[in-house]
């Protein structure tokens, strides 16, 4: 079958100004991706329907009514982006197995994230990390930092990445301009996230999740037929290579000898083992345990019992990448060494108009060629999946963190409405920032992808992880030694960070000729070193000033956790809903016209009276929110569960390793 049936080579190999010709041309694909985006849209809607989204508990935090399963998927579904399709399948494509370290290692994070910090985050009652932050420490400046870091590291690492995989994809299978592929998606994402809130975000990201699962399974099964089992792929791997090479050196073309492998050496290894079982494990605690996005969706559970069983079920899943990413994107470079594996500058360019790699086309270049009509168009709709919902997830809790933590300073006696329509309106700007970004994000070397935002992660994460794990473990630090440990990791940070991108990461051709004293240290080493730095600097000016009263602490540190005495805050909060005090004095106001009646309810914002509650209610309801208490027969199965998993984890390590 030719190459010019799938509308392929007029794809990759175009360079210049032509548009490319469309992969998805038959009418199977189209009718299967018209029908996937009527039926997310329906979720979406009847999500919205039925849940409460004109309050910022029912916007923000789905109403603390989500169960287990929707929270375990939708957990999975927000950390699985088109980035890992893109970048996971490239990287292995290059380097072997060892990539999904960075996946498995979430298996022990999950335990963490339910069975030790959630716990605190509910017990002190917050909607947001920064709003923890400063119940514990007091004082504006560390929340404020944290929400403006916060957002950086979503627009550059996290949409970003997101966004620039899934053009890649669209681009190959659609032909479409690039701006025009992701502004289109941005505005269908965009349309769901602001009008249902994270209900809706939940119950797609549940639905997204089984369309991503079946779609990579099936092609899984191609490529496994397509190469003749493992046993096969791990013979033909080592022998993939381009037929063009040029005056190169081997070893920038040659599969690695440890490719199959997942702890490498800790001096020469492209992922030194140290590195990946405890410098990556600094920086996923900040995205595990004290990232918006991921515990925003814990504390929507019904209790912790749920919240345990969602982190269960979503490491479950985080087994599969392996297989449903990693094995395929090293079949891709079997099948197609020549293109997936290309060496030479002027081949690559030739073949996915970037000089330094293709292999991020590993998984693409996959799906067009192996998946028969239909299925193809399946695939697609599975890429949009899995770059929808990473986005909707960024989008709604980029705009908790600047409702609650930003705008509140600038306006802290808005109302409620106000509040909800501020959020809707920074999604609206965050997704121009977005678009005005992705020209930065093409012009960045497309081979680096995945390094490209686990070393940004590495220099600027760490010290967030050490304050949330001292502010949680250790109630003698104060707020003092907090932000001066997270200023002086931050400066540490950014001078590995702006030093390395002003002199180029480079790769095997032409390796940069950045100083080996600051880009030698391999980034997951820096990222534990600047984890030590903060940590010291914190305890060290904690022990030098004034300690927190335990009156402050009750309940927010795990010393403290089951403390039932009243805390006393150390500053009051900046919102409080003055709507209630003006209820009594409301005047009758006009019945709104249809139309403004119409987009007040498509947005959620349409004007029910909640009905006012005493203050024995409101005490009642505080309790329930903060409640942690489980039932002894679900503690039992979920810690039950949690032991499985570990054990889990260390066979799949030992198995790989």
């Amino acid at each position: 079958m030719s190459w010019d049936y799938f509308g392929f080579s007029h794809i990759t190999r175009n360079t210049g100004n032509e548009s490319p010709s469309v992969a998805l041309n038959n009418a199977a694909d189209i009718s299967v991706i018209v029908v996937y985006f009527v039926v997310v849209l329906a979720v979406g809607v009847w999500a919205m329907v039925r849940t409460n989204r004109s309050t910022v508990g029912g916007f923000f935090l789905a109403g603390r009514s989500m169960v287990w399963w929707p929270i375990g998927a939708s957990l999975f579904a927000s950390n699985i982006g088109s980035v890992h399709f893109v970048g996971i399948a490239g990287t292995a494509a290059a380097a072997g197995i060892a990539i999904c370290g960075f996946e498995w290692n979430a298996l022990v994070l999950m335990v963490i994230l339910g069975w030790l910090f959630v716990p605190i985050y509910i017990k002190a009652g917050v909607v947001t990390m920064p709003e923890y932050l400063k119940k514990r420490f007091g004082g504006q400046r560390i929340r404020i930092y944290l929400s403006v870091l916060s957002l950086i590291l979503y627009a550059f690492t996290k949409i970003s990445a997101d966004m620039f995989s899934g053009a890649i994809f669209i681009q190959q299978a659609l032909g479409l301009n690039i701006y025009i592929a992701v502004i289109a998606l941005l505005a269908i994402t965009a349309l769901y996230t602001v009008t249902g809130g994270l209900a809706a975000v939940i119950y797609t990201d549940t639905l997204q999740t089984i369309i991503m699962l079946i779609g990579s399974f099936i092609l899984m099964g191609f490529a496994f037929n397509e190469v003749g089992g493992y046993e096969n792929l791990k013979e033909r791997y080592m022998t993939a290579i381009p037929s063009i090479t040029g005056n190169i050196s081997a070893e920038c073309y040659q599969p690695r000898p440890d490719a199959f492998h997942l702890f490498r050496d800790p001096i020469t290894g492209d992922l030194p083992w140290p590195g990946l079982v405890f410098g990556l494990t600094v920086q996923t605690i900040w995205y595990w345990c004290t990232d918006q996005v991921i515990v925003q969706r814990c504390l929507s559970a019904k209790n912790l019992s749920h919240v345990k069983a969602g982190c269960i079920l979503c490491a479950y899943l985080k087994l599969l990448p392996m297989f449903l990413m990693v094995f395929p994107g090293m079949i891709s470079r079997i099948l197609y060494p020549d293109v997936v594996a290309c060496v030479d500058p002027d081949e690559c360019q030739r073949y996915c108009g970037s000089s330094v790699a293709c292999t991020n086309i590993a998984y693409p270049k996959l799906v067009m060629d192996l998946m028969p009509n239909g299925l193809r168009g399946l695939m697609l709709s599975v890429m949009l999946a899995s770059l929808m919902s990473s986005l909707t997830s960024i989008f709604n809790s980029a705009s908790t963190l600047f409702t609650m933590d930003i705008y509140t300073k600038i306006r802290p006696y808005a109302k409620e409405r106000e509040l909800m329509i501020a959020g809707r309106v920074f999604i609206v700007f965050l997704i121009g920032v977005s678009i005005a970004w992705i020209p930065v994000v093409q012009s960045a070397q497309s081979g680096q992808l995945f390094d490209y935002i686990q070393s940004i992660i590495s220099y600027l994460a760490p010290p967030i992880s050490a304050v949330f794990l001292l502010a949680i473990f250790c109630k003698r630090v104060n707020e003092a030694g907090a932000f001066y440990g997270l200023i002086i990791g931050l400066i540490v940070g950014l001078s590995r960070m702006i030093t390395e991108f002003a002199y180029g990461t480079g790769n095997c051709v032409s390796p940069s000729d950045c100083p080996a004293i600051i880009c030698g240290v391999h980034y997951l080493y820096f990222g534990l070193i600047l984890f030590t730095i903060t940590c010291i600097v914190i305890i060290g000016v904690s022990l030098i000033t004034k300690p927190i009263d335990d009156k402050h602490l009750h309940r927010l540190c795990w010393s403290l956790r089951n403390s039932t005495e009243e805390r006393v805050d150390i500053e009051q909060d900046d919102w409080v809903n003055y709507e209630e005090d003006e209820m009594e004095t409301e005047e009758p106001e006009e019945e709104p016209g249809f139309c403004k009646k119409a987009v007040m309810c498509f947005c959620g914002l349409e004007k029910t009276k909640a009905p006012k509650l005493t203050p024995e209610e409101e005490a009642e309801l505080k309790k329930k929110l903060t409640d942690t208490t489980e039932e002894p027969l679900w503690r039992n199965i979920v810690n039950a569960n949690a032991i499985i998993l570990l054990t889990v984890a260390v066979f799949f390590h030992g198995y790989f390793g």
